[in-house]
């Protein structure tokens, strides 16, 4: 799993927060990792969905999105 955070313009209540996390919720391969007013962060699993395909989802939300960090997600457990 790799990790994606970025910054999305447009969000200013709870409703958009609904609203970015319901979007993201419905593609596959991407858990929704946190999701504020502003930023949204996911794991997901590259041969099953794409930083693009991920920001268009938020996107096609009504907002906008610039991605701010990628990297991989930690292991639970596994690396220490």
């Amino acid at each position: 799993m790799e990790n994606l955070t970025m910054n999305i313009s447009g969000m200013t209540c709870g409703h958009c927060v609904s609203a970015v996390a319901q979007a993201l919720k419905q593609l596959e391969g991407v858990q929704v990792e946190q999701v504020q007013v502003g930023t949204a962060t996911v794991a997901y699993d590259p041969s099953r969905a794409s930083p693009d395909q991920i920001a268009q989802a938020v996107e096609s939300a009504g907002y906008e999105v610039r991605p701010v960090e990628l990297g991989r997600a930690p292991q639970s457990g596994a690396e220490r």
